[in-house]
Formats: C-alpha cells, structure tokens, sequence
C-alpha cells in the first residue's frame, strides 16, 4: 500500500518556489459511446466539451519543506493527506497512479490541489479530466518539451488501463485534452484518430443555449449490469448489431452538426439513448426517464444518458429553440424531483492549458 499520512490537516511549509495551474474540459453528449472500447474494437463517438472542468494546482517546495514529497488535497472529497510515490495507489488510486507514472524533479516536495465545480461520478469523464490536467500540470516541472494534446490523451487512457486495471474508452481523454466539438473514430481499440469539428458559429452559439446538463443527485458507479453488458458485447464482438447502431448515431450527431441542425442532433442523442436502452433496460433508468418524459413535454428536442448510463449520473438535454421554453423546462425539472441539478456550462473549444509561474516572494 502507499504510505499515506492520516491527518488531514498537513499543510505546506516553507516558501512556495514555483506553481503550476492546469485546467481540462470534461465530456458532455458523448453519442457513440460504449463503441470506443476494447470489447468493440473499433468505434465512432461523437462528444463536446465543456466547462467548468477540473482544475489542478501545484505548489512546489524545498524537498523537506512538506512531511511527505507528495501532499495530495481533493477538495470535492475534502481529503487531505501525504503519500511516497511508488507504492500501490491508495485513497485516490487516479492520483496517485498519475503522479507516480510522470514523476517530478529530484530535490522539490508537491502540493497538489484538485477542484471541480462538477460533482464526482457525473458520468461526463470528469476522472479523465483530472488524469488529463494532472499530466500536464507535472509535465510542466519536467525538463524538455511538453507532451502534445493526443500525447496526454494516450497517457492519461494508459495509466486507467494498465497501471489501475479499469475498463476505460479512449474518448473521454482526447475530449479533455483538445476541448472542442469531436467526431472520433477508434479502429482497432486503442488506436483513435480525433476531427475537431469546424462547426459554424451560429450553430455554437445556438447549441451553448439549448444545451442542459443535468445531474440526477446521485453518483454514478460502475454495476453490475455494466459487466453483463460488457459480457455479452464481448461474446457478441465487434460486429454486434447493438455496436453498430451507437456507431451509427454518432454519424448522425457528426453530420447533423455540421449541417448547423440542431433538431438532427437532437434526433441522434435520443436514438442513441434507445440504443443504449436496448444494451440493458436499466442502463436508461426510470428517473433519467422521467427527465426525459418532462424535458419533451416542454419542447426539448434530444436527451443523453450521459455516458454509460444506469443509475445516477447525469442526462444532456437538448432544449427548445425558443429560449423561454428552455428555461420553462429547467423549473419544470426541479420542481419535479428535488434532486436534481441544473449544472451552468459553456462550450469549451479549448482543451487542456497549463500555465507555470513564480510568486514573486520566490522570485526575488
């Protein structure tokens, strides 16, 4: 196990040399999805990305300045603890695994800061934004050139896949990393080559107001009924027709859009949420349903179970054109079931940025 320190309380002591700040989108809309994975073998997804993401603050210090080289605070968690690279990952196996595969300098201590304004287990890809971010932010203290975008994406998969054991597509990581609008084609799994869609600005726009993202109020974990999914489209292979619908959806969604047809969009997400319905009836759980029953009474156009799907999470909504009745359909939702979360985004045509800078305390 990791050596990790029990108190939450350790703070940083001594002068802060250097810090690093690095952001990354998560994923919204993600049609397509379950098709990027290795028991598809080859996939098309269709995702946007969105802020807020996740934001990864590094503060580095004198070796010996902190009780352990590595003091980790995940503020969503409010956990706060020490811990010595190269042992099995602990509290926060994503983290850990992260910051051990990249490394850092010799002679330097870290404190690593991580936030989100989107709640954990949102099934919007959040962990690999945070894989994302964390890569770029130690790379940023390594010498030589940094990583590309797709550089991350491929490390970031790796380290869920290899160094963890998880089940992980490879979409989630490239939305992160390059931001965008994104048409991805996987063949043959992990492989992935990425289209950053040049979609017309009117469209964008559009598509920022009519866009809902709505958490359910619970976390999203990985069931049971994932693994018989996972089962039978292994038994069923790569030419599965279950598969091969979810591809077909993220066409549409890729062509409906660079149409500037919203309503076309809107029609694939609801198709490809059927699609996933068919995979496993409780994949499209009867709350995300009785969402999706009140957002069509009030003109919405599409809906997504957001990744996956089963139980918690969240569902993207496609609203109205007419502005009104999008908003008519946001109080319609909360008022329905007290539980649920309207979480504010925007389109993020930007993916992973990382910026590096010296107090000036150091400095001097």
């Amino acid at each position: 196990m990791t050596a990790a320190h029990p108190d939450t309380r350790e703070q940083g002591g001594g002068p802060v040399l250097d810090e690093v700040t690095a952001v990354a989108p998560i994923r919204v809309c993600d049609v397509g999805g379950w098709t990027d994975t290795r028991f598809s073998r080859r996939g098309r997804v269709f995702n946007i990305a969105v802020t807020p993401g996740v934001e990864v603050h590094v503060r580095i210090y004198e070796a010996g300045a902190l009780s352990h080289r590595i003091v980790l605070d995940v503020a969503n968690f409010g956990d706060r603890y020490g811990f010595e690279p190269g042992g099995a990952p602990g509290r926060h196996p994503l983290l850990e695994a992260v910051t051990d595969d990249v490394g850092a300098p010799d002679g330097i201590a870290l404190e690593i800061r991580v936030t989100s304004d989107v709640p954990a287990g949102s099934s919007t890809g959040t962990s690999a934004a945070v894989a994302v971010a964390l890569i770029g932010a130690l790379d940023a203290l390594c010498p030589g050139h940094p990583r590309s975008p797709l550089e991350v994406a491929h490390a970031a998969h790796r380290i869920e896949v290899e160094r963890l054991g998880w089940e992980s597509g490879v979409q989630d990581q490239l939305c992160a990393a390059f931001g965008g609008v994104n048409f991805i084609e996987i063949d043959p799994y992990p492989e992935a080559g990425r289209i950053g869609l040049a979609v017309p600005a009117p469209t964008l726009q559009e598509l920022e107001r009519r866009l809902v993202l709505l958490h359910l109020g619970r976390e999203h974990r990985s069931s049971e009924i994932h693994e018989r999914v996972i089962a039978r489209l292994v038994d069923e292979g790569a030419d599965s027709p279950a598969l091969d619908a979810l591809r077909r959806c993220a066409v549409e969604a890729r062509d409906a859009v660079l149409a500037g047809d919203l309503d076309g969009l809107g029609d694939a997400m609801t198709r490809n949420t059927d699609a996933q319905r068919r995979l496993h009836g409780a994949l499209v759980s009867a709350q995300a349903q009785a969402v999706m029953d009140i957002a069509a009474s009030h003109g919405a156009v599409g809906w997504k179970v957001n990744g996956a799907g089963g139980e918690g999470g969240s569902v993207s909504l496609l609203g109205s054109s007419d502005r009104e009745r999008v908003q008519t359909m946001e109080d319609a939702l909360l008022d329905a079931d007290p539980a649920l979360r309207v979480i504010p985004t925007c389109l993020s045509q930007e993916g992973l940025r990382v910026r590096r800078f010296t107090p000036r305390a150091a400095a001097s």
